[in-house]
């Protein structure tokens, strides 16, 4: 293929830096080609010129020129591997599988994709679920590294992009549970702020990372209480309305509650001495609700890893007696 392409980001490559792209969906476009492209504007993204640190949204077109004699890869990223034991412990973690849909409890500090550094990561045990499927499932939504829980996967084009649509459209209702430093000043309520990605340069602290500012892109939260300890920690089930990477992080951050173990967005006041796995972030993605790709509804729970449930005991917190806060609440 030699025309121009225009290539439409799925929720699987949101927030994925445009060079980062390229080199998974391009793998024979050197670098320095690539910043000439954008350079000269034959590489756009819905339309405007970009530069190759951009990140992505799901939805975006990405005009791709003409790349001369190694082929496009359009069909998508090239099959990452892994290894054969990663392979086996992948079935392990299926909580949900019918002709369309699988959903897996996803541990904490599996990465759900690669990237610089990451050698061992979700996408790349896609191969041992098949379960005798012609084609493996496909990712149609994330969760942080860090964070445990619900993770559902396509086993068709056809469902992957359905699901894709519910997450879009906001017709996914998903429920996470959390533990905070600190009591929310009400036993629930909704947080309306603004995110926004800024540089951070500060000794120790480099990179990107996202801030609540004035200006930012529209974040929604409805959070309850479920049980407290003392004053010193709360239990909190929380609902996104909205899908900003590290949302409910920052949203508890900025309600004075970090989450326990968040050091990145918590600093200090996340941690508490004396608590076993203190370090740990206790972020738990509990349950999703959303339409079927085939008709009907699919709701999937899943329980907190061992290591997780753990620390809710700590504080005297019964995981398996909780009920859902929220119940048929909308918005």
């Amino acid at each position: 293929m030699t025309g121009v392409q225009t290539i439409e980001v799925t929720d699987a490559d949101a927030d994925r830096r445009l060079d980062r792209w390229f080199r998974q969906h391009f793998p024979d476009l050197p670098h320095g080609r690539l910043e000439k492209l954008l350079r000269t504007g034959q590489i756009r993204v819905d339309g405007a010129r970009v530069r190759a640190s951009t990140r992505l949204a799901a939805g975006q077109e990405i005009r791709v020129p003409p790349l001369g004699a190694a082929p496009p890869r359009r069909r998508g990223p090239m099959r990452p591997t892994a290894d054969p034991s990663d392979l086996e412990r992948a079935h392990e973690l299926v909580i949900h599988r019918d002709d369309h849909v699988i959903a897996i409890n996803k541990p904490p500090g599996l990465a759900v994709q690669g990237g610089t550094g990451v050698r061992r990561h979700l996408d790349a045990m896609l191969d041992g679920l098949t379960f005798g499927a012609p084609e493996r499932p496909r990712l149609v939504h994330r969760l942080d590294k860090d964070t445990s829980g619900v993770l559902l996967l396509g086993r068709t084009p056809r469902a992957a992009a359905g699901l894709a649509a519910a997450f879009r459209g906001r017709a996914a209702e998903k429920t996470y549970w959390a533990l905070v430093v600190g009591i929310p000043p009400r036993r629930d309520g909704r947080i309306d702020t603004a995110l926004a990605k800024r540089q951070v340069a500060a000794p120790g602290a480099r990179g990107e990372r996202v801030a609540a500012v004035a200006g930012g892109r529209r974040a929604v939260t409805d959070y309850a209480v479920i049980g407290t300890a003392g004053r010193k920690v709360a239990w909190l089930a929380l609902r996104p309305l909205t899908g900003r990477t590290h949302q409910l992080r920052v949203h508890c951050t900025a309600l004075g509650t970090p989450i326990l173990g968040d050091g990145k967005y918590g600093g200090r006041d996340a941690f508490l001495a004396g608590v076993p796995g203190a370090a740990r972030l206790h972020l738990h993605a509990r349950a999703i609700r959303m339409p079927h790709p085939a008709g009907g509804s699919l709701e999937v729970v899943a329980e907190m890893p061992p290591a997780l449930a753990a620390s809710w005991r700590f504080f005297g917190f019964d995981p398996a007696a909780a009920a859902d806060p929220f119940g048929a609440r909308g918005d």
